[in-house]
């Protein structure tokens, strides 16, 4: 997984007024659990760039107070009217302790249900999963390969050693569906639209008779 290196500093004091404090400074406060003690800190808003406003997700390397540990975000909040990161929650990680993170997908290959019109939906962009940090990817590759239309690939399909998936196992990631045209070629397209022309056409000249008489 992607590494990205924050400095934080320790919070004194840990209360609303503490925290409306901070958020004027431009910090945001948070804090930190899952090891021996929990930690109370804040961080730069600019911190979050490549934590939060990013489609991939990511271990963080914290420094605070000139000790450092390897945490990835658990919890965000954001103001309801400015959108900006009000409050976050880290945990702490460790080899040997397994963890529950949200892992992006990216899809790969041609399906054979699209070169034929249908339309390729993305129903989960991210899928939860549980297990030990080291064996977390980047992201997870969906190959679309074999869809054809109404084909989709589900999480119980899929298959990551180390990994378990905690999505429900019917629940679909990418499907190709059905669109107006698809399975036909263009020539039968045409026609079908000139015969759909000419039926009102026709329906068109029904109507201005039965206005004469």
């Amino acid at each position: 997984m992607k590494k990205v290196s924050v400095s934080g500093s320790p919070r004194e004091n840990v209360g609303k007024k503490d925290a409306k404090t901070l958020r004027r400074q431009g910090l945001v406060p948070c804090v930190m659990y899952g090891g021996k003690e929990q930690l109370a800190f804040a961080l730069p808003e600019l911190s979050f760039k490549d934590i939060i406003y990013t489609p991939e997700s990511c271990v963080v390397e914290l420094k605070v107070d000139k000790k450092s540990y390897e945490v990835i975000l658990q919890d965000a909040q954001f103001h309801p009217v400015t959108g900006k990161v009000i409050h976050c929650d880290f945990l702490q990680v460790s080899n040997d302790k397994p963890v529950k993170i949200d892992i992006p997908i990216s899809v790969s290959g041609a399906a054979p249900g699209v070169l034929k019109g249908g339309k390729l939906i993305t129903k989960l962009r991210k899928l939860r999963v549980k297990g030990l940090i080291q064996d977390m990817p980047d992201q997870i590759d969906i190959n679309i390969s074999k869809l054809d239309i109404s084909d989709s690939v589900k999480v119980g399909q899929l298959e990551i050693k180390g990994l378990e998936f905690l999505n429900p196992a019917n629940a679909v990631v990418v499907i190709v569906k059905m669109t107006r045209g698809a399975g036909m070629g263009e020539e039968e397209g045409e026609e079908e639209e000139g015969e759909e022309g000419e039926e009102q056409a026709a329906e068109g000249g029904e109507a201005t008779e039965e206005k004469a008489e």
